[in-house]
């Protein structure tokens, strides 16, 4: 009997491993929710990784140096300069030259950034429910536990 996911790829023969599929499975699901995701923000001018930097500032409540705002990240972002550039364009935040130590740059949240985050937090919490109604609350629990044994397991 082959597996949904067997299915859904087209995959003609049985996967080489439990793990094999237990990781495609991962990335199959992650594609389709980042997607879902990526859609809501487009809609309101912002890519994944600019959303993301704006909801790490607006946690921290307080200007972040660039570097530490990269390694908060949900996802790796090589290229945290050319975030922040965009961002500077879109003119959400705002960037400062540290004088102590003229290699920090420090970035903050404008008005127009919390502004934009608050129109947006209703509408992604409501995704996030959509997204997993079909699994009870219970699942999501063990689904965060086991996501976080990877995570755990995986070396650096």
């Amino acid at each position: 009997m082959s597996s949904s996911l067997q299915q859904e790829l087209q995959k003609r023969g049985p996967f080489a491993s439990v793990e094999q599929e237990a990781m495609l499975a991962i990335m199959r699901t992650s594609d389709l929710l980042e997607n879902r995701l990526a859609r809501l923000l487009r809609d309101h001018g912002l890519t994944l990784s600019q959303y993301n930097v704006l909801r790490i500032l607006r946690g921290e409540g307080k200007p972040m140096p660039c570097l530490d705002v990269a390694e908060r990240m949900i996802q790796v972002a090589p290229a945290i300069t050319r975030v922040v550039d965009q961002l500077l364009k879109l003119d959400l935040i705002s960037k400062t030259q540290l004088p102590e130590d003229r290699r920090v740059f420090v970035i903050e949240l404008k008005p127009s950034a919390k502004s934009l985050l608050k129109k947006l937090d209703r509408p992604v919490l409501d995704l996030h429910a959509s997204l997993f109604e079909s699994v009870p609350s219970a699942d999501q629990k063990s689904l965060i536990r086991i996501l976080e044994a990877v995570r755990t397991g995986v070396p650096d």
